[in-house]
């Protein structure tokens, strides 16, 4: 007979799956007035339309990873610091953004999952592979902008 823990994960893998599959179906067709992004599903490349940014933020990020990594985040997920997800204090869990990094220019689509991040002055945590994306990892923060591209339930 299987855990809770154990039905739990394939449960959760099962929704990864599904995600996988609906995105590589919507990104299938290139146009030139879509932008390449990184996905936050599953961290392939997708497309999408950069006139369709619903709010923009800047500020600063940080990033947490190995101490959090395994533990439950705020919407009950189980934190893995190789997926593309971030943690902000008030946008609803699901919402898709896309982090760039002002001072590279680097960027990449995460989805918030967690709450935080509880340093004043911060905008966004990101988990490590998401701020690996960026270019972010020795300095530990950076100055960044914050794009909406869905909002979560």
């Amino acid at each position: 007979m299987k855990s809770k823990k154990e039905k739990k994960k394939k449960l959760i893998k099962l929704k990864n799956s599904f995600l996988i599959i609906v995105t590589a179906c919507s990104a299938c067709a290139p146009n030139p007035m879509y932008q390449s992004k990184r996905s936050a599903e599953n961290g392939n490349i997708v497309q999408t339309r950069s006139a369709d940014v619903l709010e923009v933020k800047t500020g600063v990020a940080s990033f947490y990873a190995d101490k959090f990594d395994g533990r439950k985040t705020s919407n009950g997920e189980i934190f893995d610091q190789d997926k593309l997800t971030a943690a902000h204090r008030t946008y609803p869990f699901g919402t898709v953004v896309r982090v760039t990094n002002l001072s590279n220019k680097q960027s990449v689509v995460v989805r918030i999952n967690d709450r935080g991040p509880f340093v004043k002055n911060r905008l966004i945590d990101l988990s490590k592979s998401a701020a690996k994306s960026i270019g972010m990892i020795a300095s530990g923060t950076a100055n960044v902008r914050v794009e909406v591209l869905s909002w979560g339930q």
